[in-house]
């Protein structure tokens, strides 16, 4: 049974240009290292208000190295649930504010990664053990809007999802084809201003149901078919848009109460082939997520 002998702490970059945590777990029986494991802690560009707390990366690389490399030392890397455990303990507060959360997620991440290598096993393998796996079809990014992209569109992400691949390969092909069709389609208009945070294009539409109508035209342009080959998937990242109670669309000079918003995603919803819808309304407003739910939820899959 491996057991971690050390956790290392630095400041890496993502891929924003930002500064945020690498750790480091090196794992052997006795002294004798064995193997490693490195992670990286993620951050969105929009969080929600419960969201744990990540602290200032110099802060949360100091907590690795000191508090949490103590307190994981000689534990079995093997018990990820007495790792983490341990971490929560350690830290103390509702919000991980103590430690940091981008502290806590990289070394549990590296934790996992550093059992995987012990057991020389891939760590989808130790995570899934006997049990059968599949790959998800990618959703991937195709304009950039909302947090992503300065507000170009009001809509944070419009995604494509190419729900007639027969492998995952195959849909990563049919996303580059529909990605260079649509920034080739931006070009010829003059309206591509740029690439999002994401990867995205960063347009220049006139109104966000625009950008729609232009994914579909990508679609076909890649000599696929809207619907079939291909759907469309939203990040709305409503609660980026509600101030006083209303949905503000900047590019369209636009209030909508809740109602309005509802009734605008569901026109979206039979005029294009939109298939999954992110944060349509905002973290609060939970009567809204409630109505939308029951009127959409049987036609595409809402998260939230």
């Amino acid at each position: 049974m491996a057991r971690i002998l050390d956790v290392k702490g630095r400041r890496v970059w993502d891929s924003r240009g930002r500064p945020t945590v690498e750790a480091e777990v090196i794992v052997g029986r006795g002294s004798t290292p064995l193997a490693s494991g490195r992670a990286i802690a993620p951050a969105g560009a929009s969080t929600g208000s419960g969201e744990a707390k990540a602290l200032d990366v110099p802060i949360a690389v100091k907590n690795v190295n000191t508090l949490i490399r103590d307190a994981l030392r000689a534990l079995s890397v093997s018990d990820q649930k007495a790792i983490d455990e341990r971490l929560i303990e350690l830290d103390g507060t509702s919000d991980k504010s103590r430690l940091g959360a981008n502290a806590m997620v990289a070394v549990s991440l590296a934790c996992a990664h550093a059992d995987a290598a012990a057991q020389k096993v891939p760590l989808w393998r130790k995570l899934a053990g006997d049990k059968r796996v599949a790959l998800p079809v990618p959703q991937i990014q195709i304009y950039g809007g909302g947090a992503h992209a300065r507000g170009r569109v009001d809509v944070q992400d419009f995604m494509v999802i190419c729900i007639g691949a027969g492998s995952f390969t195959e849909a990563l092909d049919w996303t580059a084809q529909i990605y260079a069709a649509a920034g080739a389609r931006l070009a010829k208009r003059g309206q591509l201003q740029g690439v999002a945070d994401e990867g995205g294009y960063w347009p220049s539409f006139k109104t966000n149901e625009e950008a729609l109508a232009e994914l579909v035209g990508a679609i076909a342009d890649a000599g696929l078919e809207p619907g079939v080959d291909a759907g469309i998937a939203l990040d709305i990242a409503a609660t980026q848009l509600y101030r006083a109670g209303r949905y503000q669309l900047a590019l369209e000079n636009r209030s909508l109460t809740a109602e309005q918003l509802h009734a605008m995603l569901l026109r979206w919803i039979e005029r294009y082939p939109i298939v999954s819808i992110e944060d349509p309304f905002a973290e609060d407003d939970a009567a809204a997520m409630q109505a939308f739910s029951k009127a959409a939820g049987d036609k595409l899959q809402i998260v939230g």
